[in-house]
């Protein structure tokens, strides 16, 4: 697994320096609202807003009265910031992050039906799935808390001292569920773009496309992300910080490197866009070979019933 995925990267670094100079220009700036969106969201939302605290404590009365423990409660400070950020970046998302990503997949060549049609016709399949993305996350988030409040009820009940086992268990498994769900989506919202069908049936065809390869899909998202954390931890320490020490103080330098970080963060985004469509390919190489071959067997075994 390991090794497919640095397979598919370095496959995809290469790709992205062959086109470099495509690559770098329309998906890069049509990405590029959607990345200074997000960069910015997380520092105009600081915990000390009044917005921050007001869904802050609406999360924490919430997990209280459906009888989550109070340390479980303190998860609403990460999910607080993510709704927020969701929220302040998602007409970016819905927009320029999906002509982005349709401009990548047009350029690969992987929608055949598409090649000699302008990219803008992949639009309309990625926005719909990208709005059935929408609704499968909020489905994965209502059933795992439905689930762990049964949980939390049934263990108050005939064993309260392992409530907090429960809880930092429920938290590492809400991650990882929710991390296998946004690369689902995100896998999904691609393969619209490649066969041109949107809605849920991309979302169910990419979890029958990986099957057996999620490992190398997480393979494939933890150095994008982590990629992508180092640069919005870039542009804290550089602008934000600069800002802030500043006393609200914005100079030509600061808005220059802000801007070339917002790049980078897009370029990223590019990369994350071609490494998942190659690995889509793959994936879809590899489901045709198994079906030929269980076709071969099938012919096989009809020429032998009818010699006998």
């Amino acid at each position: 697994m390991a090794k497919t995925a640095v397979r598919i990267i370095r496959k995809s670094i290469f790709t992205f320096l062959k086109n470099y100079e495509y690559f770098t220009s329309t998906p890069a700036l049509l990405a590029f609202p959607f990345a200074i969106s997000t960069l910015l969201s997380q520092s105009l939302i600081s915990q000390s807003s009044y917005l921050f605290l007001f869904v802050q404590t609406r999360l924490r009365s919430l997990f209280l009265a459906a009888g989550f423990p109070e340390l479980f409660a303190l998860v609403d400070l990460k999910l607080s910031q993510t709704i927020l950020t969701f929220l302040f970046a998602l007409p970016f998302t819905l927009s320029f992050l999906l002509l982005a990503k349709a401009s990548v997949i047009r350029a690969l060549g992987l929608s055949l039906e598409y090649y000699h049609q302008p990219w803008i016709l992949l639009f309309n399949p990625l926005l719909i799935t990208q709005i059935c993305n929408l609704v499968a996350i909020l489905s994965v988030n209502a059933t795992f808390f439905c689930i762990l409040v049964v949980c939390f009820d049934v263990l108050r009940i005939f064993s309260p001292g392992l409530l907090f086992l429960l809880s930092a268990t429920g938290a590492v498994v809400y991650s990882i569920i929710l991390a296998n769900a946004y690369i689902m989506c995100n896998l999904a919202l691609i393969l619209s773009g490649i066969d041109k069908q949107g809605g849920f049936i991309s979302i169910f065809r990419a979890c029958v496309l990986i099957r057996g390869r999620v490992a190398t899909a997480l393979s494939l998202a933890v150095p994008i992300n982590v990629g992508l954390a180092g640069i919005e931890a870039l542009f804290q320490y550089r602008v934000v910080r600069a800002y802030n020490h500043r006393a609200m103080a914005l100079n030509t330098s600061m808005v220059l490197e802000g801007i070339l970080i917002g790049y980078l963060y897009a370029i990223l985004l590019v990369l994350d866009t071609i490494a998942g469509s190659l690995f889509l390919e793959s994936c879809k190489r590899t489901c045709r070979i198994d079906q030929e071959d269980v076709y071969c067997h099938k012919i096989e075994i009809q020429e032998n019933e009818c010699v006998s």
